[in-house]
């Protein structure tokens, strides 16, 4: 059996990753979450890219020993240059619905509404010998107003066309199938897979 250690404590990450680990992966994998591993330290992330946030995250349990796994993800918006970027989760210093509101308020009156969700992923060996990351992009628009209401983050704004709909009016499963989350995942347990394949 191979351990993998997530490097977050965001309930709704690991919930996804668990998901995405069962249904894609070939491997004998356990998914355990940093407070699985009795780590309740805080991480820093003080990286100028999605990369190296993920990196720096991936690291700490690397360094205990285990194989770490850590994303970072955000919003970038056209009309924003980008942002709030690697910022997206702390963008106004509040909540999810703070953040929202300071999207909608920075993009009033705004033509250009579009925007991408960005995932990076990094995979650290405690030996650093197959260290890698990858990435995953979603494309969509900002609408004006909120709608639906699962999901998290900035999705009930985000509107993806070949849905029709927000991501937060969508089922989970059916998210997973286009999201930056589940493709930059996608990738990460392909490339995992070949690893140990490799290694055999």
């Amino acid at each position: 059996m191979i351990k993998v250690v997530l490097a977050t404590r965001n309930k709704n990450k690991i919930r996804e990753f668990k998901t995405l680990f069962k249904e894609l992966s070939t491997m004998d994998i356990t998914v355990l979450s940093l407070d699985e591993i009795g780590y309740y330290g805080e991480i820093e992330e003080f990286g100028s890219t999605f990369e190296e946030n993920a990196i720096t995250k991936a690291s700490v349990p690397a360094r205990l020993g285990y194989i770490g796994i850590a994303d970072d993800s955000g919003l970038c918006v056209d009309a924003l240059n980008g942002a709030p970027g690697v910022y997206s989760a702390r963008f106004s210093g509040g909540n999810d619905e703070d953040n929202n509101d300071l999207l909608l308020k920075k993009l009033e009156g705004e033509s250009n509404r579009d925007a991408k969700y960005v995932c990076a992923m990094a995979c650290v060996f405690p030996d650093h010998s197959n260290d890698f990351t990858v990435k995953g992009e979603c494309f969509g628009k900002i609408l004006t107003k909120r709608q639906g209401t699962g999901g998290f983050g900035y999705d009930p704004l985000f509107y993806f066309e070949p849905f029709g709909k927000t991501f937060a009016e969508v089922e989970l499963a059916k998210k997973n199938t286009v999201s930056h989350r589940a493709l930059a995942m996608r990738a990460l347990i392909k490339k995992l897979t070949k690893v140990f394949s490799d290694d055999k």
